[in-house]
């Protein structure tokens, strides 16, 4: 899963992206990169691996600016190297973008751009998106620019793009990969997680599919990705950054190894009726009648997600006496699975934002079985 922080405010910029990065290893990446314009230029630095490697990388140097873009890859198009990296640039160098998700269309897409002139330098689905936005800066804004290339887009995106000639202006929009504004004092964020930025504000402003955001020193605006305006509500997180921690430990994986009991405890908690030797599950918004009517359940997930999914698959076959099958995500909605009414779906995510397993869901939905989400990510 991939990560982005960006930053428009009044302090230095390079520490509050790294902090933001940190934040987000947890997520999983296999390298990282900022970009920061300063004086007229985009300054980029990227690297593969982790990200006290891209530290070295980058020890000693000075990025004098306020603003800045930032972002942690897990691989999907080309290896994950130096050049793959985000952020990407159009043919000038002077925009950047960092993106979370898949453009589908991107072949397609790259091609025209090849026919009119645009050079590629990397491997990646994320560089069309940089040059698509460079086509339509001719005769338009920043914000304009990016609002048109979207509308040609197929797939899903969490971007956050930033220009050199546009300085004091962050655009950002998300269609299946969520997307996060920070409202501090003076300063603005984006992240793709509230853990990025939760160390310097509380409140915050989630962006729907299909939504777009404006950040500039005066404030933020906004719209869809057709540019009709959106009002949207501030929200104050209540949790704290010690949930996300390591908590002493060596890693994360380690961290959650030990975790396990507890959170089968938490999981399990109000929900087992001991007396009446009933189970009281919350959240289903399935009413009782609707619950019989389930003559089949289907677990899609990606990785680990779909092997709890093959525990799930055991207790429910047995607890339920409900056959129960269990899809990986990614090839779900390629097979042309048999759906119905009596079918219901059970789609599973750590992060709520893993494309194959939203397009599983939606998949389930187009074909009329019941399907609902499973995640631990708010």
């Amino acid at each position: 899963m991939c990560g982005i922080v960006g930053y428009l405010g009044t302090h230095d910029s390079l520490p509050l992206l790294m902090e933001g990065l940190k934040r987000l290893e947890y997520r999983g990446y296999d390298s990282a990169g900022v970009a920061i314009p300063v004086q007229g230029q985009m300054r980029i630095h990227k690297a593969a691996g982790k990200i006290s490697n891209f530290e070295r990388r980058i020890d000693g140097v000075r990025l004098p600016a306020t603003e800045g873009i930032a972002h942690t890859r897990w691989a999907t198009h080309g290896e994950p190297n130096d050049v793959n990296a985000h952020p990407h640039t159009d043919c000038t160098g002077k925009l950047a973008l960092v993106h979370n998700g898949i453009i589908e269309n991107h072949a397609s897409l790259k091609r025209k751009l090849i026919e009119e002139g645009h050079a590629f330098r990397t491997e990646t689905d994320t560089e069309v998106l940089a040059h698509l936005i460079e086509k339509y800066l001719t005769g338009h804004g920043l914000e304009v620019a990016v609002s048109m290339a979207l509308q040609l887009v197929e797939g899903t995106y969490g971007i956050a793009v930033a220009h050199a000639d546009h300085p004091g202006m962050l655009v950002g929009a998300r269609h299946g990969s969520p997307l996060v504004i920070g409202v501090g004092s003076g300063e603005y964020f984006l992240a793709s997680d509230v853990a990025a930025i939760l160390g310097h504000t509380r409140h915050v402003v989630y962006l729907n599919d299909g939504e777009m955001a404006v950040l500039t020193r005066d404030g933020y605006h906004t719209s869809t990705i057709d540019r009709q305006r959106v009002e949207k509500e501030v929200e104050e997180v209540e949790w704290d950054l010690d949930m996300i921690e390591k908590g002493g430990f060596a890693h994360y994986m380690l961290k959650e190894i030990y975790e396990q009991p507890d959170s089968v405890r938490n999981a399990m908690r109000g929900r087992l009726q001991a007396t009446e030797g009933l189970a009281r599950l919350g959240g289903l918004n399935l009413s009782s009648e609707q619950l019989r009517d389930v003559k089949r359940i289907v677990l899609t997930a990606c990785g680990t997600s779909w092997h709890a999914g093959l525990i799930g698959e055991y207790l429910i076959e047995e607890h339920a006496r409900i056959p129960v099958e269990v899809e990986y995500a990614s090839e779900f909605r390629y097979r042309n699975p048999i759906l119905d009414e009596g079918t219901l779906v059970l789609v599973i995510s750590q992060s709520g934002e893993t494309a194959d397993t939203l397009a599983a869901m939606r998949e389930a939905k187009r074909k009329g079985a019941r399907a609902l989400g499973i995640v631990n990510a708010v």
